[in-house]
């Protein structure tokens, strides 16, 4: 890849294509687990090195991207609040839907989002049974126990799922819980194809959870119902899933939408 002539020059899309580069460079320092060399990057990118030096000394000077002493870089603590601002966003978004999903299926109704080698809960809206599943809004989990985790890994290449499950392990949280990483990675592609995971006791015994990925989002995010494995039947599984998928199919159109409408509010 030839290297632009100066920061402002403009990507073959209409973009700025110095700050898609630096977007660029953040997002493979994240997928090589947050801190990488500089030769690295650079072969991950296909970028020269004049270019990926000039473009993290911007990061480093605004606090996105710093300095070890090994002098391999790590993601910064100024990406921590902006990605917090953006859950607290998503989760705003997402309120209402999750809270139709409660008045349809009488079930607890969650956002999560892939964070690393685990899934986040960013948003809840609880059943008004008096027995109720309830998870703490940010509460990381692990993948390959939970509805979300595994509707999420499938959504991943092969090798990117392989090394989450690898790196965050997958201890056993109940007699049913998959714990071989073979065995999940079969199971992967059959989740893809139907187009949503289940957590059948796999998490906490008793619990059933039919999760289904927010397809076409800014983020890689999944919507769940969970309930008591009583009143969460086999039987109910393929009308949940369809009012899932219609809640994320709204939830992802809006945040397209949103999207578009700052983009073109800040090129006007």
């Amino acid at each position: 890849m030839a290297e632009i002539s100066g920061p402002g020059s403009n990507g073959s899309d209409g973009g700025v294509q110095s700050l898609e580069r630096a977007f660029l460079l953040l997002e493979l320092m994240a997928e090589d687990g947050g801190e990488v060399a500089l030769s690295r990057l650079a072969v991950d990118s296909g970028l020269p090195l004049s270019t990926i030096h000039r473009l993290v000394r911007t990061l480093v000077a605004r606090g996105y991207v710093r300095q070890l002493p090994s002098r391999r870089y790590v993601l910064g603590p100024r990406l921590i609040h902006l990605g917090e601002s953006s859950s607290r966003t998503l989760g705003t978004w997402a309120r209402p839907h999750l809270g139709e999903l409660v008045d349809a299926t009488g079930e607890t109704a969650n956002l999560a989002m892939l964070d690393g080698d685990r899934v986040v809960y960013v948003a809840q809206v609880p059943s008004r049974h008096s027995m109720r599943m309830f998870t703490e809004v940010g509460r990381r989990v692990h993948l390959h126990c939970t509805g979300v985790g595994k509707a999420l890994l499938a959504q991943l290449p092969a090798a990117t799922a392989r090394e989450l499950l690898v790196r965050g392990g997958m201890p056993r949280r109940t007699p049913l819980t998959v714990t071989d990483p073979d065995e999940m990675m079969a199971r992967l592609p059959q989740i893809a194809a139907q187009g949503y995971a289940l957590d059948d006791g796999e998490q906490e015994t008793g619990v059933r959870c039919v999760a289904v990925p927010v397809l076409g989002g800014p983020l890689m995010t999944a919507l769940s119902v969970s309930g008591p494995e009583g009143r969460v039947p086999m039987e109910s599984v393929p009308g949940i899933v369809g009012q899932l998928q219609a809640a994320a199919a709204a939830l992802a159109a809006e945040l397209r939408e949103d999207g578009a409408r700052a983009l073109s509010g800040r090129s006007s």
